[in-house]
């Protein structure tokens, strides 16, 4: 190999050749033109990589040049990383070894010793103690090197384990080493300090994992800890030793001493730490302060159990009044503050354990909760003064990170506010309504913005209590929403949060309905702002779905209220549909159904309106413009449809034989159904291509089939029957089209509901049609395959006459093929859906006599074929995750099914099974398993032991 040769035998390029390449190194750390630079790069880059390249390394090594001889380091870094692979181990030792007397030569201009003459030289301590400066540095460099490489090897490993063994050998050593170095940092050598906090960190690091094996002890490495103890208050040390110490805590507190937390304490809650957090709080902070605020992080998070109990000594005390301080730093948080941020993370960690606390005390409680509580008060206090949104001028200037980042921060303090309320109660609640009140006093929007969001964020914790109520009334009753409709000058975000708080507090107002005309007058003020028209309208959907009874005798007012909406600005699709929501949910709760029918008309006036433009744009070749029209429209009947949905509180009449039937087949009811149905058509047939406009258009649908009763959206059956049948392979969604028409069929699938067989025979034929242009392959369109197995699966058992029908007799073979073909597909999603078909009709009994003779003459026609696609499932082809898929119709078709011992058995058999791995005997074994199980739960592990088997990943299942 040449890598060894170049290794172990002492080669010599000609020496001329060896000073070109060292000029030419000198070439490229000198002054030149880009393209002469850019020449000799590449010259010397094919060096380094030629087979000579070892050779040319060690040469290198040997110039008196400092740049050339780092060349030479380079050369070798270069082809180590290239060349590894072919290095043998042989090799591999000569090179380390080569490596090593570089380095010896370099640093102590001598050579490297034989390990087994080391007993006839100085102790380490001595060589220690008498090595030089860059003797000293170049060997921490080394052993901190080394122990980070070793510590990304697999200890477990056998291959690997070899190196973590000579590590703690070495322990003792590099603690002499590094306990010397820190000694020299009173000479003033700052920088081998430094070196020497750095590799203490990645030994203490390594020792974590080595202790946790319990294959290095401790102790040698803490005796260190002292030593930095001391020089974490000396200047030049303070961020690298705090930094250290911070990483530790957060990692590996168990390696600190109770002595070693003590002497930490000290120090941080003394004068240093103080001048700290002060330069910190005023931004005029250095780097070492920042660390020294990350280390204050860290020792409360690792001491928090301790701080917390011990809250009324004058260490716990400052300490804990520091991290409070850090919460009020001047500026603004992630834009100006960075501290703030960090310092919310460890009063949640504060407040989690005071939560624990009280709930592991039970009835008591412990003696220090009401100081500590009040820390948690303080800090909310604190960061609601950081929460605060600055002036618009100033967050126009933001980048998006900032904006995230205060964004994260508000989210941090929410998720604190709520913790909170379980230590503090309905007071914290109080605390902040009074604020909202003295702010609202004094026109301070800001402040107002930050309190309403406090509210927001405590508004799922509060519940329904009695004491929150009262104070939910003073606020809302309040001059508050009058004020913010009336003056001129608020904020957009504080006009945001308001809105935001009213969608937050709905339940509150399904209680107390009087207080709802001031806040909906000032939701629909809102409106009239663009950026705030989605939010808002959100809001007034809310409300109007919780208190929609109160809010009947106001619907004229709302409708008025809309159309004065529609004639101010152009608005979003968005905000129609949920204001036009809220109007239908109002319009539901009214007394009878007559009634109902003159607003409704005149809510339909306004979708009318669009879809009018919606053809208008289409016919001036507007395309786009007339899509997003009708596609606006489709979302506004839907939200009416689903508005007009009996709520779920509501009690239906059973012994109600005819509900409000009349008014819908009446002519006023009847036309306007009728208007609902030609809107959807329009839409829907104009744009078979916009998937946006066929799910629009099925949501359409679906709100009227959950209804038990006749309403305007509960279309006649022709209606989704056409919007099926007009589909076909090129339209778009139609997965989605074939989803609804299994949603119709669901809806009517149970005895009790309305036979909808014209519909039915419609869908198969569809299904089948559907089928022929796939050409009975699923793989065409696994998508597509799927709904059309789903849907098929839906007609049984109710509508199984239909597939004797003779309109669709002659193509239900291929539908069976179909289902086969979709059970042994690669795709998971026609899989599952042909599972369920299959696990549906093998159990299909008790139906009437012709019925039964059919689906017995599929089973004893399909029944071997069925068979055989499980066992190629089972036996190798399927994915893990799909075997309980498959399992669910063999299950059944052993316990349903009389045959099916022989199709199994045939299956098994056949050449058509997957695997080689099992023999005769096991199957046999496999089967009678199966069979005695008669599809109970365990057949699931039986087959899954046997597919394992199957694909050759056990030794042996007949066991």
């Amino acid at each position: 190999m040449a890598a060894h040769a170049s290794v172990q035998s002492d080669v010599h390029l000609q020496v001329g050749s060896i000073e070109e390449v060292g000029k030419l190194v000198q070439r490229l750390y000198s002054p030149g033109t880009p393209r002469e630079i850019g020449l000799v790069q590449d010259t010397l880059q094919k060096l380094q990589r030629s087979q000579d390249g070892w050779q040319i390394a060690d040469a290198l090594l040997q110039s008196p040049n400092d740049k050339v001889r780092f060349f030479g380091a380079l050369t070798f870094t270069i082809k180590i990383n290239q060349d590894w692979a072919s290095v043998d181990a042989a090799s591999a030792i000569l090179l380390l070894q080569r490596l090593l007397s570089w380095l010896v030569r370099l640093v102590a201009k001598g050579d490297a010793v034989a390990y087994d003459v080391l007993d006839h030289y100085p102790t380490t301590n001595e060589m220690i103690a008498g090595m030089s400066r860059s003797q000293l540095l170049t060997t921490i460099w080394l052993i901190t090197t080394l122990v980070e490489e070793v510590g990304k090897v697999d200890s477990n490993s056998v291959q690997t384990h070899k190196y973590h063994e000579r590590v703690a050998p070495n322990l003792e050593d590099t603690v002499v080493l590094l306990s010397r170095s820190l000694d020299l940092r009173v000479t003033g050598d700052e920088e081998l300090a430094l070196e020497s906090v750095g590799s203490f960190q990645s030994w203490v690091m390594y020792a974590h994992r080595a202790w946790m094996d319990n294959s290095m002890s401790l102790e040698p490495l803490r005796v260190l800890t002292p030593q930095l103890v001391q020089v974490l208050t000396t200047d030049g040390m303070i961020e690298a030793t705090a930094e250290c110490f911070a990483d530790i805590l957060c990692h590996f507190p168990a390696y600190f001493t109770q002595d070693d937390f003590a002497s930490l304490a000290a120090i941080l809650s003394g004068s240093f730490t103080q001048e700290r957090v002060a330069a910190l709080k005023a931004l005029s902070s250095v780097p070492e302060d920042m660390a020294l605020a990350r280390l204050l992080f860290a020792y409360g998070d690792a001491t928090v159990q301790d701080l917390t109990k011990d809250i009324g000594e004058s260490t716990s005390k400052q300490i804990l009044q520091f991290l409070l301080d850090l919460m009020g730093v001047e500026g603004i948080v992630v834009a100006e503050d960075e501290i703030c941020s960090q310092a919310l993370e460890f009063w949640m960690t504060y407040t989690e354990f005071l939560i624990d606390s009280l709930f592991a005390a039970g009835e008591g409680k412990p003696p220090w909760m009401d100081t500590a509580r009040q820390y948690v008060v303080n800090a909310l206090e604190a960061a609601w003064l950081k929460i605060r949104m600055p002036p618009v001028e100033v967050t126009a200037t933001w980048d998006s990170e900032i904006r995230a980042g205060f964004k994260a921060f508000r989210a941090d303090v929410e998720d604190l506010l709520q913790s909170s309320y379980t230590l503090l109660g309905i007071g914290i609640f109080q605390q902040f309504a009074n604020s909202a009140f003295e702010s609202l006093k004094h026109h301070a929007w800001g402040e107002l913005e930050a309190t309403l969001f406090c509210l927001n964020a405590l508004s799922d914790s509060i519940g329904d209590e009695e004491s929150a109520d009262e104070v939910l009334i003073t606020l809302f009753g309040s001059s508050l929403f009058t004020d913010m409709t009336s003056a001129t000058a608020i904020p957009l975000k504080t006009r945001q949060t308001a809105v935001s708080l009213l969608e937050h507090y709905t339940d509150f107002f399904e209680r107390h309905t009087e207080l709802l005309p001031a806040a909906l007058n000032f939701l629909f003020d809102s409106l009239k702002i663009t950026a705030l028209t989605t939010l808002t309208a959100r809001a007034i959907h809310s409300l109007c779905s919780s208190c929609r009874k109160s809010l009947v005798p106001e619907l004229g007012a709302f409708l008025q209220q809309y159309e004065i909406l529609l004639s101010w600005t152009i608005v979003e699709g968005s905000t129609k549909e949920k204001v036009m929501g809220a109007i239908a949910a109002i319009i539901q709760a009214m007394p009878s159904e007559e009634s109902k029918i003159a607003p409704l008309d005149r809510l339909l006036r306004f979708v009318e309106s669009d879809i009018r433009s919606c053809i208008d744009f289409m016919t001036a070749g507007q395309v786009e413009d007339s899509q997003m029209q009708g596609f606006g429209a489709l979302r506004c009947l839907a939200a009416m449809g689903k508005a007009l949905q009996t709520p779920d509180d509501v009690a239906i009449d059973l012994e109600d034989e005819v509900p409000h039937k009349t008014a819908w087949e009446h002519e006023l009811g009847f036309q306007l159904q009728s208007r609902l149905i030609r809107c959807f058509k329009v839409v829907t047939d104009s744009f078979k291509w916009s998937g946006e406009i066929i799910e629009a258009g099925s949501h359409v649908l679906r709100t009227g089939y959950t209804e038990t009763s006749p309403g305007p959206f509960v279309f006649p059956p022709q209606v989704t029957e056409e919007f099926v049948a007009r589909s076909d392979l090129r339209t778009a969604r139609l997965s989605t089209i074939l989803d609804t028409a299994g949603a119709m069929l669901s809806r009517h699938a149970s005895d009790a509901s309305t036979r909808i067989d014209s519909s039915a025979l419609v869908f198969l034929a569809h299904v089948l049609e559907l089928i022929g242009l796939l050409e009975v392959n699923p793989t065409n369109e696994p998508e597509v395959a799927s709904s059309c197995v789903d849907l098929a699966d839906k007609l049984m058992p109710r509508y199984l006459n239909i597939f004797l029908d003779p309109q669709v007799q002659r193509s239900m073979r291929n539908l069976f093929i179909f289902a086969l073909r979709c059970l042994t597909a690669a795709e998971i999603l026609p899989k599952r859906s042909a599972a369920d078909f299959w696990t549906s009709f093998v159990q299909i009994r008790g139906q009437a006599d012709h019925i039964q003779r059919m689906v017995d003459g599929v089973m004893i026609e399909y029944g071997p074929l069925l068979s055989q696609a499980l066992m190629r499932n089972i036996g190798g082809q399927a994915a893990r995750s799909e075997l309980d898929v498959v399992a669910e119709p063999l299950k059944k078709m052993v316990f349903k099914q009389p045959g099916s011992k022989a199709w199994l058995d045939e299956a098994l058999f056949s050449d058509t099974f997957p695997s080689q791995s099992v023999g005769p005997e096991e199957k046999r074994i496999w089967l009678q398993k199966v069979m005695k199980l008669r599809g109970a739960k365990g057949t699931n592990q039986v087959i899954r032991d046997f597919w394992i088997a199957c694909r050759g990943t056990s030794l042996s299942y007949a066991s």
